[in-house]
């Protein structure tokens, strides 16, 4: 088998299409131009963000089609991205044609509209490329998750460093960009992201490895902000910065091609030992047995009674079993909070800081630095619930009940609009807001089990839209305008501060929420780590 197929280009491949996927997080850097060239008031401005949210998050279909997919074809990751390449085209070629006046001013729905297909695009990239990475790394979901997460986060500042080397800062070419960067470069890569039903004794070291390179590159990014707030690079040295990021991003297939030199060096002349295979394309009953061992030892409580195995302690449960659970709602609940209050900061970044008082060079910079912030709370959440499952036994809604009452800490900081409490209540909320995409995920496959996870987390991922539109739109959208003067724009500390002391309170009660369910899985994450431990050993 070549180099090329193995698990380990397969994560690679999965990275470069999330590095391109983030769009979403961009949108301050073109909704003034939106908002002007449109008409558009606060409120209508923030029923458009929702759509955006509705789309990426409402991802039900995609996750039900590649569980299915998953299961009878090898290509099924492939048709998921290929799907999310055609709608991500449609949605942001429509967008810059109406704004570009190629056709008349759009109509408010017919622009959610293109929002909604434009940002549904990213549920297909984000759940081929997770739910693939959890199958190929199952003893290490949290870690796989969490880098998968994070290189999302980390894309709207790579796409933003695109926008500014190569557009010159163009909000309008901008959106053409987002219409052919994303389909194309997950057209080119897609092909390579496949399941791998193999376990291997060193894949903790190389997704550390991955880990280590994803802080580097983020460390970068953050320095390159920040140099270029303070400095204003000029043209060419904003070239070479591009050309080195896109160097280390290239770098991690040398970590693939050396991960998979590794393994076929210590496998060509061993024999199996048991819970380990050969890594390549496993025959049908190698497949057979690896998913079999997954599902009745990884996945589910020692079957010791009738009673132990039920739809609240978890096993491979369809999405239809998992809607019926206590568990599932509070997640749920505790996601419309955290993600909803997050998505509502992320989408009036600009307007923030335009009535704060901020320059717009220093608001391009703010949502770069999201994008670092959201990156960590992805990267870190993942790998650190993944270094206390393993070696503490702590279970995972631990540090959701942990990040979700830090985010609260964040949106006070930001209420009360003091010198710099932006940037430092954007870091708290940043990071927290990332870190709910990297535990959720990752507490679904561990509580319901991996075989349906695409449409499970996929429905959970549904109280985020629900929570943005809530706090976006019925919160801060109604109460900034509310405070306007004429010309729908207002200017001061009052304009956002009660909108986020209401945001403020909700994050309390998604963390009480996780707190419930933190004492409903205790035992339970007990027991998966005692198993998970035997396994590996």
């Amino acid at each position: 088998m070549g180099y090329t197929n193995s698990k380990w280009v397969s994560t690679v491949a999965s990275i470069w299409i999330q590095c391109s996927s983030g769009s979403l997080y961009t949108f301050s850097i073109y909704s003034q131009t939106l908002k002007s060239t449109q008409h558009y008031d606060q409120s209508t401005l923030d029923i458009v963000s929702v759509y955006k949210d509705i789309g990426a998050n409402v991802g039900v279909i995609s996750g039900l089609l590649y569980d299915f997919l998953a299961r009878t074809t090898t290509t099924g990751p492939s048709l998921i991205h290929l799907l999310g390449s055609a709608q991500c085209f449609l949605g942001y070629f429509l967008m810059w044609a109406a704004i570009a006046g190629l056709f008349p001013p759009a109509p408010v729905p017919l622009m959610c509209l293109f929002m909604f297909v434009a940002a549904h695009a990213q549920s297909y990239f984000n759940t081929s490329n997770v739910v693939t990475g959890i199958h190929n790394f199952p003893n290490y979901s949290g870690t796989i998750v969490g880098i998968m997460k994070g290189f999302l986060g980390l894309s709207g500042a790579i796409l933003i460093q695109v926008y500014r080397t190569v557009l010159n800062n163009k909000p309008m070419s901008y959106l053409l960009m987002l219409a052919l960067l994303p389909p194309i470069n997950t057209l080119l890569l897609m092909w390579f992201v496949r399941i791998h039903n193999t376990h291997e004794r060193e894949e903790k070291k190389y997704l550390n490895i991955f880990s280590l390179m994803a802080l580097v590159v983020a460390a970068y990014l953050m320095v390159v902000i920040i140099l270029d707030n303070i400095l204003s690079l000029q043209s060419s040295v904003r070239i070479s910065v591009f050309t080195l990021l896109m160097v280390l991003l290239a770098s991690l297939l040398c970590i693939a091609f050396k991960a998979n030199e590794k393994s076929f060096r210590r496998t060509s002349d061993s024999f199996l030992d048991e819970g380990y295979h050969l890594i390549g394309e496993p025959s049908a009953l190698n497949t057979k047995k690896v998913n079999a061992s997954e599902d009745s030892n990884y996945y589910s409580l020692p079957d010791t009674s009738n009673n132990e195995r039920t739809l609240q302690t978890g096993g491979n449960l369809n999405l239809f079993q998992a809607v019926q659970t206590v568990n599932f709602w509070i997640l749920f609940i505790s996601m419309a909070c955290g993600m909803g209050s997050g998505l509502a900061t992320v989408n009036n970044l600009g307007q923030i800081g335009e009535s704060l008082g901020y320059a717009s060079s220093e608001m391009a910079s703010l949502v770069s630095l999201w994008s670092i912030w959201n990156f960590l709370g992805r990267f870190g959440a993942g790998y650190v619930s993944d270094y206390f499952l393993h070696t503490r036994g702590w279970s995972r809604p631990l540090f959701m009940v942990i990040t979700l009452m830090i985010m609260s800490i964040g949106h006070v900081v930001i209420a009360y609009g003091l010198p710099g409490a932006l940037y430092a209540g954007s870091i708290l909320v940043g990071i927290c807001y990332g870190s709910q995409w990297s535990l959720m995920p990752t507490i679904t496959s561990e509580i319901f089990g991996v075989r349906h996870m695409g449409g499970i987390f996929n429905t959970i991922t549904i109280a985020s839209p629900v929570g943005s539109y809530i706090f976006s739109v019925r919160v801060v959208g109604y109460m900034y305008d509310k405070e306007a003067s004429e010309g729908n724009t207002c200017i001061g500390t009052h304009c956002f501060m009660f909108s986020f002391l209401i945001m403020a309170s909700a994050a309390i009660l998604g963390s009480l929420t996780a707190l419930a369910l933190f004492f409903r899985t205790k035992k339970f994450y007990g027991q998966i780590i005692l198993r998970k431990i035997r396994n590996i050993q």
